[in-house]
């Protein structure tokens, strides 16, 4: 009989246990919110190497580089260094490495580019351009639309036709030329050796579809598979796992279906619930105990989520028992329902001595807030929001990284215009030449040194070759980062009113380049998971940032907890959404975004409906509380009417 360093049975409950301990055939882990998730992934890494399975043979996939890195280092201090070599990330990560191990196979060059969201959608334009579909009197979709179309029909598995007819019908009379638009799109970043965020996906489905022997010798690679948030997948990322476990059937997925909330970027609720069909002899574990919420929060939430037409029945429960019930506030309009969430952030913080940090404003959509954030501003009640504009949708941290990638990448165009762009006196049609020449030099970014002029700009470009010549041999990332920043300052400075503090930001960057092997390796993260701030790490963050009151949209909330939680708008016709009123499957969807908001609360739920308000859209006055809540058992929930 083995012996174990970890004892495993008395340091997990009996379900966590029973997940921990199951090796061999697949096994669905339905763990509800709280249920302490991450903590049994990590003692399964760490009992299935003490049962001898070789770290290589793992392969743990996340949705953030972070939670894989997290379970791994817990491993490696609960067991030894071995967890450390598992091989864990994100699928975006994983597709990367594989398909450049595997480039020739689908006639790409192994250095091919990843492009982001942005330059994606600078690819698309350029096309809209050159197509000549800006007409007087025609109304074609813009970039940000088309990239949307594309990708929801990659993601969903669904033809352009579908996804116009379904979501974007004003479109109708386009669908032809959308159908042509995405060949095109196809054919130009091919011809630019480039991937987008969802080629990733495909190209590795379609090497392991199209290929049995690869198929094969990463199936007997990778022995052991584990997908965190498996109810976040699309239907390619399902796709995937079925092929790595063509000589096995050793698949462990863990998540929760009541906390499927992203259909609208392609995630498929279908495939938790279609597990166990699609790998025979599947074991089932449910993880009920509830480690954050007190228990008449987690009364309502079962309550909640038993409303839910499809589901894995469980039912969460805490030794937590005591508690107060969740309120619900009816209020008169928005006005009272802003200053009742003054008022009682106010009392938490200075009667009770709560701190702003620990509490929560939570909403379906992100103008919801718009009135509170002025309220909070009167108060002096500092806050901050998730769901603003991300750190590299910056312009200046795009610039800098345009001007990295131009090193690594020869055929990038969108980096290579991006750049020559920053410069003045060159426009667009002049940006597009010089990039035209670089690329048909075929010697990467010296293609540039033998482009010549006598343009008021030419002085510009004699910089930018000075200062590439100067990186040329270098292979110091440290002095690339330096001479990169020091090319750009005085264009930003030209540009910007507040350089310096842009510059704080790029060198925060430049010091995270410092730390990898190679710049690529750099630009490979900076594009599959960029942080959301120019500083990653919490201990770092400036003091205010870690002492604010948190409003955040109800998906950027997902997997945080507070002691104190509002959820804001709770009102048919805003959660839920008018759109989603008439259509059973969006409803249950926002039934699970109800589910998630309210187990985010460790202590005090408050939920507010203001009444009375007019939507202009449907030239009509809401005012009926969420069915969601109101369709509760009244012993669950203390109700509460306020007047103006």
């Amino acid at each position: 009989m083995r012996t174990y360093q970890i004892l495993y049975k008395s340091e997990l409950n009996a379900s966590q246990y029973e997940a921990v301990k199951h090796r061999d055939g697949p096994i669905l882990v339905i763990a509800g919110a709280g249920t302490g998730k991450t903590r049994t992934l990590t003692y399964r890494v760490a009992h299935l190497i003490e049962d001898g399975v070789k770290p290589e043979s793992i392969l743990l996939l996340t949705f953030t580089r972070k939670a894989s890195e997290e379970m791994l280092t817990r491993a490696s201090k609960l067991l030894d260094y071995r967890c450390s070599q598992v091989t864990g990330g994100t699928f975006h990560a994983f597709a990367n490495r594989t398909l450049r191990r595997f480039a020739k196979r689908l006639q790409f060059n192994h250095s091919f580019s990843i492009l982001d969201t942005s330059d994606a959608q600078t690819v698309i334009n350029n096309i809209r351009d050159a197509w000549n579909l800006n007409t007087r009197g025609r109304r074609f979709p813009n970039k940000a639309t088309i990239a949307a179309i594309i990708s929801k029909g990659v993601n969903k598995c669904k033809s352009i036709s579908e996804i116009v007819s379904a979501e974007y019908s004003h479109f109708s009379d386009e669908i032809l030329t959308l159908e042509k638009f995405k060949i095109a799109y196809q054919q130009k970043k091919r011809d630019q050796q480039a991937m987008d965020y969802d080629d990733l996906l495909v190209y590795l489905r379609d090497l392991l579809k199209n290929n049995d022997d690869v198929c094969k010798a990463l199936s007997k690679q990778y022995q052991y598979i584990m997908v965190d948030e498996y109810q976040d997948t699309n239907i390619i990322q399902a796709e995937i796992i079925q092929l790595l476990a063509t000589t096995h059937q050793n698949v462990m997925v863990v998540g929760d279906d009541a906390q499927s909330i992203y259909a609208f970027r392609g995630a498929h609720y279908k495939n938790i619930m279609n597990f166990p069909k699609q790998f025979s002899g599947t074991t089932i574990v449910k993880l009920e105990e509830n480690y954050r919420s007190r228990q008449p929060i987690l009364s309502m939430t079962n309550a909640i989520i038993e409303q839910a037409e499809e589901s894995f029945q469980k039912s969460l429960f805490t030794t937590k028992k005591k508690g107060v019930q969740p309120r619900m506030i009816v209020l008169p309009d928005e006005e009272n329902q802003s200053r009742f969430i003054v008022e009682m952030i106010t009392k938490s913080s200075k009667k009770n001595k709560i701190k702003l940090k620990d509490m929560a404003v939570l909403f379906r959509s992100a103008f919801h807030s718009n009135h509170l954030e002025i309220q909070l501003k009167n108060h002096g009640i500092d806050f901050v929001k998730y769901g603003g504009l991300k750190f590299l949708d910056k312009l200046h941290v795009k610039d800098f990284l345009a001007l990295l990638r131009i090193m690594v990448y020869p055929y990038d165009e969108q980096s290579w215009r991006r750049v020559f762009l920053m410069m003045e006196n060159i426009g667009s049609k002049t940006a597009q030449k010089i990039t035209q020449h670089i690329i048909d030099q075929q010697k990467g970014y010296q293609g540039l040194f033998s482009y010549t002029t006598r343009a008021k700009y030419a002085q510009h470009l004699e910089s930018l070759k000075r200062m590439l010549e100067s990186i040329e041999q270098e292979t110091q990332l440290e002095y690339i980062a330096r001479s990169v920043l020091s090319y750009y300052e005085p264009i930003l400075e030209r540009t910007v009113d507040n350089a310096p503090q842009r510059m704080t930001e790029l060198k925060s960057i430049a010091e995270m380049l410092e730390k990898y092997e190679s710049l690529d390796n750099f630009l490979v993260d900076m594009a599959l998971d960029p942080p959301n701030s120019s500083v990653d790490d919490e201990a770092v963050l400036d003091e205010k940032d870690q002492t604010r009151l948190t409003l955040s949209t109800i998906h950027s909330a997902k997997g945080l907890e507070w002691r104190i939680v509002f959820i804001i708008w709770a009102l048919d016709g805003r959660f839920p959404s008018y759109q989603s009123l008439e259509n059973p499957e969006a409803m249950e969807e926002e039934l699970r975004l109800m589910y998630v908001a309210s187990t985010r609360a460790k202590e005090k739920l408050f939920i507010t409906c203001p009444t009375n308000v007019y939507d202009r859209r449907l030239n009509d006055f809401l005012d009926q509380p969420s069915t969601f809540v109101s369709s509760l058992p009244k012993s669950l929930v203390d109700w509460h009417y306020v007047d103006d």
